[in-house]
């Protein structure tokens, strides 16, 4: 699954924008826990929410955007609808508890 990484606020504000629903994962390259975890969500968004982007915010580089979305541990799952913040999941999250809270937004947004 392919992916953006945002490196700026501006760049945020746009991914909000321009997709229905997005999601974020903000953690650290360095982070051993939050690169198994990336994995999964993405293999989750790519088999069951194909619509919906990830977005991965390096928060070592983007301390900044990281605390203006009140992130502060890693690894966190921000996950945006029209714009607006959803879902929200935060270091001890499994991966079957963000797909029951991502599963009825998503099909509310895109019936199929």
């Amino acid at each position: 699954m392919d992916y953006q990484i945002i490196n700026s606020q501006n760049a945020f504000e746009q991914a909000t924008e321009v997709h229905e629903a997005v999601l974020f994962y903000f953690s650290t390259l360095t982070c051993s826990v939050g690169e198994t975890v990336q994995s999964k969500v993405m293999d989750l968004l790519s088999t069951d929410y194909p619509r919906i982007p990830f977005c991965f915010v390096d928060m070592q580089f983007n301390a900044a955007l990281a605390a203006s979305c009140n992130v502060f541990v890693e690894p966190t799952v921000l996950v945006y609808f029209y714009g607006k913040e959803s879902i929200r999941k935060s270091r001890n999250f499994g991966i079957s508890e963000l797909a029951d809270a991502i599963h009825r937004l998503y099909w509310l947004s895109f019936p199929e």
